[in-house]
């Protein structure tokens, strides 16, 4: 998967909206928080909760990891778009979409049955 690629899938959740971050283009839910960030290199970041990390990385191990430092503590999540597939890619937006969206999008929005 290409970053573009991978944008795109995040602008195309509900409310979603892209602005600058330090060199990385960063994707809100709203008026919300930051729930991924994509860096020129090919790269992704994505907020997940620290036990919906530990279950993606241990999913796909090679492909989602920690983020380095202090920031892969909390949950932020590093993802290898190359060696990524589309099921993936959506499943780790859409979650850091749900962590991250103002409680009308949430609502608005329910997550899929099943």
């Amino acid at each position: 998967m290409t970053r573009d690629e991978a944008l795109e899938i995040a602008l195309a959740l509900p409310g979603a909206a892209d602005h600058p971050h330090v060199d990385r283009v960063a994707v809100r839910a709203g008026k919300g928080r930051i729930f991924a960030t994509f860096g020129a290199a090919g790269d992704m970041n994505v907020r997940l909760t620290a036990d919906e990390q530990t279950l993606f990385a241990e999913s796909a191990p090679g492909v989602v990891g920690a983020v380095a430092g202090g920031w892969g503590r909390p949950g932020w999540t590093r993802v290898e778009l190359a060696a990524a597939d589309a099921a993936l890619v959506r499943s780790l937006l859409d979650a850091a979409w749900r962590g991250a969206a103002p409680k009308r999008l949430l609502a608005a929005n329910p997550p899929p049955r099943g």
